[in-house]
């Protein structure tokens, strides 16, 4: 064998040996190339994942940004049909003013002949009722009929005043009253109303006491057992004294 080797010449050792290098590097070539394109294509699977996750996350955000839209849409959509139906409220609330102002339209123009009627019967009753305070009240008539003359005084204003007068006159019948005056013949005296059980004077030195009898119009003079409660219930109407029993003399069917 080993013979056989040395006569193998040096030049077919040299080719042999370029053969093998040659197998040697063509096999590292296709090795690397093999690598090469294993790593392109790892390059690519990677590339490729990274676009899927990009898009499965751009997927995601337009998919929560139509829930939060759809849910605002349905929000609004709740909102108008509320907006809906309070149009319609205020709608027909427009359409009960407009018959209310037509109905307030007509009572105007039927409110000033009814002051003026309301304000000739309080007169009325003024002038036939007991004349306490005669002058005061009368005064107070006139210058609610004065108010209903100017142009100016709406409506309303009208009412309130004559209400207003027939309110003072109901209070001088539930309270206790009294003020100086003047007799006929010039006699100051001190004026005792009680409601309108009975209207009362008293001299100032309290020797006279009367009672003003409303059938006949005119002052009567009292005994002096009534000089005592006459000049109590002046003293309780002046808030000098405590609000007390009295007994006076009253005619009867005045109460």
């Amino acid at each position: 064998m080993f013979k056989l080797i040395k006569n193998i010449s040096l030049p077919v050792l040299f080719c042999i040996s370029v053969l093998i290098s040659a197998n040697e590097t063509n096999v590292e070539v296709n090795m690397e190339s093999i690598l090469e394109v294993g790593r392109e294509n790892q390059t690519l699977s990677a590339n490729s994942q990274d676009k899927i996750d990009q898009t499965e996350r751009q997927t995601d955000k337009i998919v929560n940004e139509y829930k939060v839209v759809n849910k605002q849409v349905e929000g609004l959509k709740l909102y108008n049909a509320q907006k809906r139906i309070q149009i319609q409220a205020q709608l027909d609330l427009m359409d009960k003013l407009d018959e209310q102002l037509v109905q307030v339209v007509v009572m105007q123009r039927q409110i000033p002949p009814l002051a003026e009627k309301m304000l000739d019967t309080l007169e009325t009753f003024i002038n036939l009722d007991t004349p306490f305070r005669s002058e005061e009240r009368k005064a107070r008539v006139d210058l609610v009929r004065s108010s209903l003359a100017k142009p100016k005084v709406t409506a309303s204003e009208q009412v309130r005043q004559v209400l207003e007068a027939y309110n003072i006159e109901a209070e001088y019948g539930r309270k206790v009253d009294t003020y100086e005056d003047k007799l006929a013949d010039g006699t100051v005296v001190n004026i005792l109303v009680i409601g309108r059980i009975g209207m009362f004077y008293q001299t100032k030195d309290e020797r006279t006491s009367g009672r003003w009898d409303n059938e006949n119009g005119t002052w009567e003079e009292l005994p002096g057992s009534y000089r005592k409660p006459i000049r109590d219930g002046i003293r309780m109407a002046k808030k000098l004294a405590p609000t007390d029993m009295l007994m006076m003399p009253v005619v009867k069917g005045e109460a």
